[in-house]
């Protein structure tokens, strides 16, 4: 466990096992922990980065607003901070996954590939004009005593809400309330859940102004769940990044701890599709798809 400085906010990082770097980056109020059921299949093979952007996990508050490029040089920061320069394969989950994106559009040279697991996807992004209502609501929350008295179990229903496997590998609850009785956590997600429409606008505009690098080895890793509006959304994503599609089932939005093992073998799989050994085999559940 350490704590780097980022634009003079303290950042908590967490480095595991060695190899080729990959980076995971959790979804909205979730933190470094979400992770661990994905950290053992990776550790043996791959150096595993886990970070908490600020006002999540353990991270101080944010500085200023997040924005996607923000997010991209953070993710930059993050491995620069670890001596780690050479390319790495980045892993967004979430809204998390609009953050692994433009980190491939703006630093194509560090990028080696692009997992995207159950990321969000805004085709018609409206952003808000202000966070005013959002950091009003977050001080009102705080003075209430809410996040002391409710944070812990409104992030056991979060969880619960987004997986379908019971009984699986989870933090310890001293942790759990460790992070979520902190007012810091509410206010960060709430600001960062109050610029996910600008976020997803300014990544829209990358598209146009920032190609993916030719050949990037990129995969939608998408948790349907019987919705199939959601699949044509995720479907739709891979097309437009000439991705691969795969789906993780049986699970919920929250795949890395429902199918630790799919989201793992979506990161191992990246150089042997560097390598040209990736064979089409078409539409297999849980496993390759075309798109």
């Amino acid at each position: 466990m350490t704590f780097v400085r980022i634009g003079g906010v303290p950042h908590h990082v967490v480095a595991e096992g060695s190899g080729p770097v990959c980076v995971l980056s959790a979804g909205l109020g979730m933190s470094w922990f979400d992770w661990d059921p994905v950290v053992p299949h990776l550790a043996a093979y791959r150096t595993v980065v886990r970070f908490d952007r600020p006002g999540h996990g353990l991270s101080a508050p944010a500085a200023a607003p997040p924005t996607a490029a923000g997010e991209a040089d953070r993710i930059a920061a993050v491995l620069d901070a670890l001596g780690h320069r050479g390319p790495a394969v980045v892993v967004g989950h979430s809204i998390a996954g609009f953050h692994a994106e433009a980190f491939a559009r703006l630093h194509p040279e560090r990028t080696a590939g692009l997992v995207l697991v159950d990321s969000s996807v805004e085709e018609d992004p409206r952003p808000a004009r202000t966070t005013a209502p959002a950091r009003a609501l977050g001080a009102v929350l705080a003075a209430a005593g809410l996040p002391a008295a409710l944070g812990p179990a409104v992030r056991d229903l979060a969880v619960r809400a987004g997986t379908v496997r019971r009984g699986a590998p989870g933090p310890g609850p001293a942790l759990v309330r460790r992070v979520y009785r902190t007012s810091r956590v509410l206010r960060g997600t709430l600001l960062e859940n109050a610029r996910y429409g600008a976020v997803a606008a300014e990544l829209l505009a990358l598209r146009e102004d920032r190609p993916l690098p030719p050949g990037l080895p990129v995969t939608v890793l998408a948790a349907p769940d019987g919705s199939a509006r959601w699949e044509r959304r995720q479907r739709a994503l891979a097309r437009r990044l000439g991705a691969r599609y795969e789906t993780a089932e049986p699970s919920g939005h929250l795949v890395m701890r429902d199918r630790p093992d799919t989201v793992a073998r979506a990161v191992l799989d990246v150089r042997s599709r560097q390598e040209g050994a990736v064979d089409a085999r078409g539409d297999v559940r849980s496993g390759q798809e075309g798109a």
